[in-house]
Order: C-alpha cells, then sequence, then structure tokens
C-alpha cells in the first residue's frame, strides 16, 4: 500500500510538471521589455530590446521557447553622443537607445536604432559576440524597420509624420542609395498615430505592421500589404489585433511575428502596465485569407495559453541574484547612463561591489554608477547586504525604486552621525539613527497596487519597515519601469566608498 501510494504521488508530481512546461501565462514576462524585435534561427530564438538611457543598452537575449528569456549580450557598451550620455553636464533620460529593428539574413544578424539624435546599424555573425557599427547617420528615423529582400537588398522604413521608405547601399557606406528606392508608402493615414514599424515578406507578399492608436479608441496592431516593397500599402490595410485584455483599455500593440521550427506563427507585442513598465504579450498568429490575424478565432489574447515549443526551457535570467564573487559584472545589470568604471570594482574586495564617490552631485538622479536591474509583477522583491562603514559626510548610500521619481532606503552621514532614511521622490519621509557599520536593505513591491515598502535590518533576519508606502509611477520623463537600484554618490566631499555584499531577487 505504502509503495502504491508512493507512485500515485510520484505519477500526479509528473503530471503537474508536464502541465507546467506545456502552458505559459500573459504577460509572458511581467517586467519591463518593451519595443522587442525577435527572429529564429534553427531552433534558437533571439530578441532585442529598448533600455533607453542605461548601459549597456540594447540587450540581447536568447530562449529556445519563446517563454523563457535570457539576457546573453548588449549591442553596446557605451553610447557616446555627447557628454550628456555620462551625465556631464545633463543627462539622456527619455533618450537613448530605442525600439530596435531585428534581422538575420544569410549567416548575419543586423539589428538598427536609433536614439532621438542619431541613428545605428550593427552586425554580428554571433550575437553572444561583439557588434559592430556598419552604418550610421546623425539623422534619427524614428521607430524604424530594416529589412533585407530576398534579392540581398537593403531597405529602411521609417516613421514620421507618413512612413517613409529607403534603399541602403549593398555594402553600407553613408547615407542612401541614390538611384534606390526612395518612396513614401503611407501618406498619414488613416488618422491617428501610427508608430513601431516591423516589415515581413510572406508568400510573396509583403506587410507592413503598426500600431495606431485611433482616437477615442485603445492602442490597435495594423497591418498593411504590398505585393512589392514599394507600393501600393496606403489601400490595403487591416486591423489585425484590437484588444486589452480587460486591462484597463491598454491595448495590446507594438511588437513582432517569429516563426517556430514545427511552422507555427507567434506574435510578441506589448502593453503598458503602469508602473513596472511595458510588459510582453505572447499570442498565436494565423493566417487568414492573406492576413496575419492574432489572437485566437475573435482577436482576443488568452492568458493562459500553450507553449509555443515543447522542449528543455531557456533560463529564465533577465534578472537574477548576485553574490558579486566573479572578476566580471553579470549581465542582469545595468548602470544609469555610462558608469565611470574608475569608480567601482569587484576585486579591491573579494566577494563584494565597491561603489566609490568622486563628483559631488545634489540627488540620486545627478549620481553616476547607480546599478539597476528590472523589477518584476505582480510582485517581487529585492535585498542587499552593505557595509557603509567607509560613507563620508553628505554621502547617500542604498537601495532605490528607480525611475524619473524615485523613493529609497538609504544611509547618510550628517554630522559625524549615521542615519536611516526613506525618501519619496526625493524628499526624506522617515528616518532612524543607526550606529553600525553594516545593514541590511529590502524593497518589496507590489504591481497589482503599484506600491513598494522599504525595510531594514542589523542582522538580515529580524526586518523593520521604514516609512510609508511608495507610491511607483512610470512617465515619459524616463520611458522605463521601475527597477531595483544600488547607489552611492556624495553631497559633499568625494573619496567614500561601500562594499556590497550581495544582491538577492525574488518574484512571486
Amino acid at each position: 500500500m505504502y509503495i502504491r501510494k508512493l507512485l500515485l504521488i510520484l505519477l500526479l508530481a509528473l503530471a503537474n510538471t508536464s502541465e507546467a512546461q506545456n502552458t505559459f501565462s500573459n504577460p509572458v514576462i511581467y517586467a519591463d521589455v518593451p519595443d522587442m524585435d525577435i527572429v529564429r534561427v534553427d531552433n534558437d530564438f533571439w530578441m532585442v530590446s529598448t533600455t533607453m538611457h542605461f548601459a549597456p543598452g540594447a540587450p540581447i537575449m536568447h530562449s529556445t521557447d519563446l517563454v523563457h528569456w535570457e539576457t546573453v549580450n548588449y549591442l553596446f557598451q557605451t553610447l557616446n553622443e555627447s557628454p550628456c550620455n555620462s551625465l556631464e553636464g545633463g543627462n539622456v533620460y527619455g533618450r537613448g537607445q530605442w525600439a530596435a529593428s531585428l534581422k538575420y539574413h544569410k549567416g548575419k544578424f543586423y539589428c538598427f536604432f536609433g536614439t532621438g539624435g542619431k541613428s545605428y546599424l550593427y552586425c554580428t555573425s554571433d550575437p553572444r559576440q561583439p557588434w559592430e557599427i556598419i552604418w550610421q547617420s546623425n539623422i534619427y528615423f524614428h521607430d524604424a524597420a530594416f529589412f533585407i529582400d530576398d534579392d540581398d537588398r537593403p531597405f529602411l522604413f521609417f516613421n514620421g509624420s507618413h512612413i517613409q521608405l529607403r534603399e541602403f547601399y549593398p555594402d553600407f557606406r553613408p547615407g542612401f542609395k541614390e538611384d534606390g528606392v526612395k518612396c513614401e508608402v503611407i501618406h498619414g493615414q488613416p488618422e491617428g498615430l501610427l508608430e513601431g514599424s516591423h516589415l515581413y515578406k510572406h508568400d510573396g507578399k509583403y506587410y507592413l505592421t503598426c500600431i495606431w492608436w485611433p482616437r477615442g479608441s485603445i492602442r490597435t496592431q495594423v497591418c498593411f500589404r504590398a505585393d512589392k516593397i514599394d507600393g501600393n500599402y496606403a489601400d490595403n490595410m487591416k486591423v489585425i489585433l484590437s484588444d486589452d485584455m480587460g486591462y484597463r483599455g491598454h491595448g495590446v500593440a507594438q511588437g513582432c511575428f517569429i516563426d517556430t521550427p514545427n511552422g507555427e506563427w507567434w506574435a510578441m507585442m506589448m502593453q503598458d502596465h503602469e508602473a513596472v513598465g511595458r510588459v510582453p504579450v505572447l499570442m498565436p498568429l494565423h493566417w487568414k485569407d492573406g492576413w496575419p490575424m492574432l489572437g485566437d478565432e475573435k482577436g482576443k489574447i488568452g492568458i493562459e495559453q500553450e507553449m509555443p515549443v515543447i522542449r528543455r526551457k531557456t533560463k529564465d535570467r533577465i534578472t537574477a541574484s548576485d553574490e558579486f564573487n566573479k572578476s566580471r559584472l553579470d549581465l542582469v545589470w545595468q548602470w544609469n547612463h555610462n558608469p565611470d568604471n574608475s569608480l567601482w570594482s569587484l576585486t579591491e574586495r573579494k566577494g563584494f561591489l565597491r561603489l566609490k564617490t568622486d563628483k559631488v552631485v545634489p540627488s540620486l538622479l545627478e549620481a553616476r554608477n547607480t546599478l539597476t536591474q528590472r523589477s518584476f509583477g505582480p510582485k517581487s522583491e529585492a535585498s542587499i547586504r552593505i557595509d557603509i562603514s567607509h560613507m563620508k559626510e553628505g554621502d547617500h548610500a542604498g537601495l532605490s525604486m528607480f525611475c524619473s521619481q524615485p523613493g529609497t532606503i538609504e544611509a547618510v552621514i550628517e554630522n559625524g552621525q549615521r542615519y536611516l532614511l526613506m525618501t519619496d521622490r526625493q524628499v526624506e519621509t522617515s528616518r532612524v539613527s543607526y550606529p553600525a557599520g553594516i545593514v541590511h536593505l529590502r524593497v518589496v513591491t507590489d504591481f497589482t497596487t503599484d506600491t513598494a515598502t522599504f525595510f531594514y535590518s542589523q542582522d538580515g533576519k529580524e526586518w523593520r519597515p521604514l516609512g510609508e508606502n511608495f507610491r511607483m509611477v512610470f512617465n515619459l520623463d524616463h520611458f522605463m519601469g521601475n527597477r531595483f537600484a544600488i547607489f552611492n554618490y556624495a553631497t559633499r566631499e568625494s573619496g567614500g566608498w561601500v562594499d556590497v555584499d550581495w544582491f538577492r531577487f525574488r518574484k512571486y
């Protein structure tokens, strides 16, 4: 009887495991991974997303099933368009890398993006290895779609008041081909905003997809179809998705189409989810009467769906814990703006991340070397253990929910005394005296209410809240979801430092 019962428990466990591996829930990534574009090469999927002002930028992610993703590289380590990229004389909040277009053609990966000021085309034969700039322009091409046709001719569709088409030189010399295609393919119609272009070729026809925001309605995905690359899209338009999944009128739109190794088609679109950011939503794509229709037969997106590909899952590694015991910084981290690499170290104290101060600044938003990771919904938390014994007068160091209106729990030195503060939008709301040199800090987020709560502990076992609930927001000032951030900056004199022992993350 005991053996029979044990076998039954084992069979039930295997059944539950199988079910978990055969289904997924939307949003497929409950984190800020916006403007995604995906290509498939054999059994591997590669994705690029937007990270705006953060560095390194343009994360390259890998998956084998379209559901589980791991960050494996970045297009670039830094952008240096101006000193503002390094928080010198200003900032690039609300700018930087966004809406990248990713393509694979004859053994090479291509990725195009703009920054609001310039435009870049990168290339590599291996997305895990360094990418090379092969074309750039001092002109910004908005939400552009890069495309290489079957005859190897490369093109760019880009948005403005109209959608325009240009042809590159085949060797990607500067500018566009003088005798190449140059035309407008959408002449400002339909009425309403058109952005986020993507271009596909299927069964000999060209499909230009965009987000469309009809007046008085939700964000919608629209598709234009043509028999040749430069013509006539405007007279062949169809709405292929208009659904908000019941989430406060936030339409799911802007993203990409992907085919799987077994010949099925899927689409990854994004949805605004307030403070956590813009989250990816995965749905089936059905070709119907020559149109790529998204969602189910009624055009609705399922919350619980069957997996696109059943195989050993890819690592889920977009946000992760870190013991800081390696010689290189983990790929899950990004700095706010370009870092000063002389002011941080993983080797000066083995097993710790050291953050040193240099430039005196008035606030967190102007501080160099703030280190960030994405937060996750519906709920997640992050904790750090930090040695604050080498801070100087006026130094601030701690843990933040980082965005244009940040909240923090932090240590500060004032008149030679050490305190812990909770701040709300850079205004102190709570304070306690804290004479010890080691402190544990924690933030717990709830994106069902867009609130965060801060805690501190001396021993990492008994935790005490500090301050009231912090209300997280998303706005266009930064255009990014709230992130966990570790920071240390000086407001009076440089030369202090803190040592972060570990960062521990949990989502639930």
